[in-house]
């Protein structure tokens, strides 16, 4: 295992399995071929060519979308077994900052291929022995990635909110972290992959945070989907990504970034340093 090799598998698809879905004119995702066949099966929300699905233009707001799409997919839930509702929704566009042109429940996003955004907040501690990160373990009985180690805190973007109150959000259910300590998370970028999944295309893109902790903070998660948490010094953080697969697949690439940018990872001491640089913003 390489830091590269990290990489490849957070950005492991084939675009030729996939053809564009479309909404006002603009590409919004992929959706694979054998979707798009059971789209077909819902004219008045879809139509479906051979090169490319789109929106019906008849579907003129983005509530109207919305709530055809979601009728589409619980038929197809019904009949072909697509993963049901998870209850968060997320606002779709053709690129971040521009207007929402609809929604989907965050189960559905692989199977249209539409960007995700998430946050990813790297809980630091400054000690003597120099610097540290609060790494979290995930339950036994989360459907992704279970009992794999993660950032202290990081979720997904729903709708409807910033992403500093998503970060305060998700600090008060990870990590029992008081929003006024919350709010200092200095944003520090964004790392970007595209992968595929059992029912489509993910590409996602994660904003990351470095939020500096006093050294008596422990955090103590509140929502069951830690398990525990550890401090780790970065060396030993540096060597578990470099050597194994402990990490959730893309922590790992926020782990990368933040070595980047703390000079954990030099250009005179890795000999890929380049290649992980420009690897971190693939899938814009």
């Amino acid at each position: 295992m390489a830091f590269l090799d990290h990489i490849a598998a957070c950005n492991a698809h084939d675009i030729g399995k996939f053809r564009p879905f479309m909404a006002e004119r603009r590409q919004v995702g992929w959706v694979r071929h054998d979707v798009a066949g059971h789209l077909s099966a819902f004219p008045a929300t879809f139509r479906v060519s051979e090169e490319a699905v789109t929106l019906h233009p008849g579907l003129a707001t983005p509530e109207a979308r919305s709530v055809a799409i979601d009728a589409a997919c619980r038929d197809l839930a019904a009949a072909w077994g697509t993963p049901g509702p998870k209850g968060e929704r997320y606002d779709i566009a053709p690129g971040w900052g521009e207007p929402s042109l609809f929604t989907v429940d965050r189960a559905h996003v692989a199977l249209f291929g539409v960007r995700a955004y998430g946050i990813h907040v790297n809980g630091v501690v400054r000690r003597a022995d120099g610097l540290h990160l609060w790494i979290g373990k995930r339950a036994w009985d989360k459907a992704v990635a279970p009992g794999k180690l993660d950032n202290m805190i990081a979720g997904g973007q729903p709708a409807g909110l910033t992403l500093m109150d998503n970060l305060v959000k998700e600090a008060a259910e990870e990590a029992d972290l008081p929003e006024a300590l919350a709010r200092t998370a200095r944003p520090v970028g964004a790392v970007s992959y595209c992968m595929e999944d059992g029912w489509g295309l993910k590409p996602d893109t994660m904003f990351c945070f470095d939020l500096e902790l006093p050294e008596d903070f422990v955090p103590r998660n509140t929502d069951g989907e830690i398990e525990d948490f550890r401090l780790m010094p970065v060396a030993e953080v540096k060597e578990r990504v470099r050597s194994g697969d402990d990490f959730k697949f893309n922590v790992n690439l926020v782990l990368l970034d933040f070595m980047l940018r703390h000079g954990v990872l030099t250009p005179d001491g890795e000999p890929d340093y380049l290649a992980v640089v420009a690897g971190l913003r693939k899938g814009w």
